[in-house]
């Protein structure tokens, strides 16, 4: 029996689910692991090389290989986890990396003076950096941190190479069973669209937050 695209878009939202799942798990798995990178290439010199090659390896190689890499090489390890959670451990470090660039060019835009007049002020260390270089770091980086947010998205619909049943191969069934691939594929490609509008609105919101908190200040 012929299946209508109607009768296959509960499947298109499952896979809406995995995809918002896997990337959000991932973002959030890898923004501690970020900050760990951005301090340590701040640090003395064995933390800065450590860090920077980390971010060459996971910035400079295709993340398809890299989800191959940890798909297949986890069970060699002896470590054996279902498909979702190696894609969202490999896209957890890879994003990471990105990540740690982010963090580390927003608090290297923080005028040193304003540092240095911290300092005069009997700021401690832990002081300045939590009051003057993170609001107006976080404030410089939103628009990279949004950015980041959405290629992780679009990345994430690589995932299905190795089984995830996320958007995109969601996509690929409803387009084997009604034998529609434009549909299909205009309907995944709508999914993501939407996922990337609200992340920008939800970093525009952000923004204009900061920027009232900021004049109110």
């Amino acid at each position: 029996m012929d299946r209508t695209l109607a009768d296959v878009w509960p499947a298109l939202l499952n896979g809406l689910f995995t995809t918002v799942t896997v990337s959000s798990s991932a973002l959030l798995l890898g923004g501690p692991l970020a900050v760990l990178l951005a301090a340590a290439s701040r640090g003395g010199r064995l933390p800065r090389t450590v860090a920077g090659l980390y971010v060459s390896f996971w910035r400079g190689t295709p993340i398809l290989v890299q989800l191959l890499v940890v798909f297949y090489m986890l069970p060699f390890l002896g470590l054996e986890l279902e498909p979702p959670v190696a894609a969202t451990l490999a896209l957890a470090l890879n994003t990471a990396a990105f990540q740690s660039e982010i963090y580390r060019a927003g608090l290297l835009a923080v005028l040193r003076g304003e540092i240095e007049a911290a300092k005069m002020l009997g700021l401690t260390a832990a002081q300045t950096f939590l009051r003057i270089e993170v609001p107006q770091a976080v404030h410089k980086m939103l628009p990279a941190l949004v950015g980041e947010m959405q290629a992780l998205v679009k990345n994430s619909s690589l995932v299905s190479v190795i089984a995830v049943m996320d958007v995109t191969r969601r996509a690929q069934q409803v387009a084997a069973s009604t034998f529609r691939p434009l549909e299909a594929y205009a309907s995944a490609l709508l999914l993501y669209v939407g996922i990337g509008a609200v992340l920008a609105g939800i970093g525009l919101l952000v923004e204009r937050r900061l920027t009232q908190g900021a004049r109110q200040r």
